[in-house]
């Protein structure tokens, strides 16, 4: 099969930190397929081999494991090409229908890693210049939006040149082998099925912690925040994974049937709920490994006066006969204690005790998803080595299961990136999110932006390197819970 790859912004930070070294590593698998081409599209004036080598140079920065040797590259830098290219300029794109028309490739992607304000202009002029074929497939990178409205905006103008399975919008946590593997453990195993329910469990947590600050993105995140940036893509799509409905089978759009009720079912939002369960911080200087980091407003980009999130906690309930009455506990950050991203299921205590465990010890689910791939089954078990004490015979402690994926299936397995951009050449949907969900999750989160809007007090702060402001610690005690670091 013959593809032609067209990156717009082809010489920005997504296409050298993510995309280029995942289609490096497709094609060093084996997996790209072999009559391809890549064309990063930008305004900047290079020539073919002044692009490869600007990309060559970058592949310095990529972890040593994912760098190609000089052959390697010069293989693969055969497939690279460069276009000029003003995306407001009709003109341009009609050079860049030419260069396709020289290859009438059987599949063609317009991959728009171009602030999300550059859309609508892209999609309008794609049609206008006859690039909205039936083999043509867009892929939208997050935010799509700032709000439900302009994602609207988007989505309209985009359905109205394309078919809604030609849109592929992208969100990366979903490729990752761990999210995949989530799927796997509940609609592949009869172990967890039956009591995946609110009899059994009583709270789920889902965490996306990040140990690094805005680093060079101040100006972009200052306009964002965690909410938008985390929140209502990542954190609400694993949400959707742990508590959807099992399909009727694996095709797409049963997928996303099933996450869609999902996100219509979240607990609408109250003002004393607005006031009580969602908690926004802001980093400050602080600690990390020995050394004196920076609060957020010192970053550059930043707003000296700015009032953007940099943590978000919250906790809601799904309204369903599945899930009433248990509390979902989301949490996000920047500059926390560490990178982590994890799901914790955190099981009922038994309903009539005949040994003695320790205090707040339960059965619990860790699905890892981040840096740590794999999951972890908590248990309480009898202690061998007091076998003969007569109080030991009675007393439980916990031990746990521990299956690590890297070690399992090794840790050369497909990247998240890499994943998705195969599926996309190969017309994939499983993993991309349909323009319902994404509405529907920005009506979700809608009022917390209203809300904050007209809150004077402003986020809380936080010393960097710690895991928030003690508020969202005191929020999910209120329930008599506790973080998992914190248990």
């Amino acid at each position: 099969m013959s593809f032609d790859l067209v990156l717009f912004g082809g010489t920005g930070d997504l296409a050298w930190r993510k995309l280029m070294p995942a289609l490096f590593q497709a094609f060093r698998h084996g997996t790209l397929p072999a009559d391809g081409r890549i064309i990063g599209v930008a305004r900047d004036d290079l020539s073919d081999s002044q692009y490869r080598a600007l990309i060559r140079t970058r592949f310095d920065e990529v972890e040593l494991a994912k760098r190609p040797s000089p052959e390697e590259f010069d293989r693969f830098a055969a497939l690279l090409h460069f276009l000029r290219m003003d995306l407001s300029q009709p003109q341009d794109y009609e050079r860049l229908a030419a260069q396709l028309r020289e290859r009438n490739a059987d599949t063609v992607v317009m991959y728009l890693a171009t602030a999300p304000s550059l859309f609508t202009v892209a999609c309008e002029q794609l049609a206008a210049a006859g690039l909205n074929t039936a083999n043509t497939r867009l892929v939208l990178e997050k935010p799509l939006g700032h709000d439900l409205a302009s994602n609207r905006a988007i989505n309209e103008t985009v359905r109205s040149v394309l078919a809604e399975k030609q849109i592929f919008r992208i969100d990366h946590y979903l490729g990752k082998p761990s999210v995949q593997n989530l799927f796997a453990l509940r609609f592949g195993n009869a172990l967890f099925e039956p009591l995946w329910r609110r009899e059994t469990i009583a709270n789920i947590q889902i965490t996306i912690a990040e140990d690094l600050g805005v680093e060079k993105r101040g100006a972009f995140y200052d306009s964002t925040g965690a909410l938008r940036d985390m929140v209502q893509n990542h954190a609400l799509q694993l949400l959707c994974a742990v508590a959807m409905e099992p399909p009727i089978n694996s095709h797409a759009d049963d997928i996303r049937d099933e996450k869609l009720k999902v996100l219509r079912s979240l607990r609408p939002w109250t003002a004393q709920a607005l006031g009580q369960d969602v908690i926004r911080g802001q980093y400050m200087s602080g600690r990390m490994e020995g050394e004196i980091v920076s609060g957020y407003r010192d970053e550059p980009g930043v707003n000296p006066e700015s009032t953007t999130e940099t943590f978000v906690a919250l906790r809601t309930e799904i309204a369903n006969w599945r899930w009433a009455g248990v509390p979902f506990y989301i949490r996000t950050g920047k500059r926390l204690a560490g990178r982590d991203a994890r799901i914790v299921v955190n099981f009922r205590p038994v309903p009539h005790a005949i040994f003695h465990s320790p205090a707040g010890a339960a059965n619990q689910l860790a699905i890892h998803l981040q840096p740590k791939d794999g999951l972890e089954l908590h248990l309480l078990a009898q202690a061998q080595d007091q076998r003969h004490s007569k109080a030991a015979a009675q007393s439980l402690t916990p031990v746990h299961l521990d299956l690590d994926f890297d070690k399992r299936f090794g840790s050369e397995r497909v990247g998240a990136y890499e994943r998705l951009l195969l599926d996309v050449i190969d017309g994939r949907l499983n993993l991309f999110v349909r323009s319902d969900e994404q509405e529907e999750a920005w009506r979700w989160v809608e009022p917390i932006m209203e809300f904050w809007r007209n809150e004077p007090s402003g986020p809380r702060p936080y010393a960097a390197g710690t895991w928030g402001p003690s508020a969202a610690s005191a929020m999910i005690a209120r329930d008599g819970h506790c973080w998992s670091e914190e248990c």
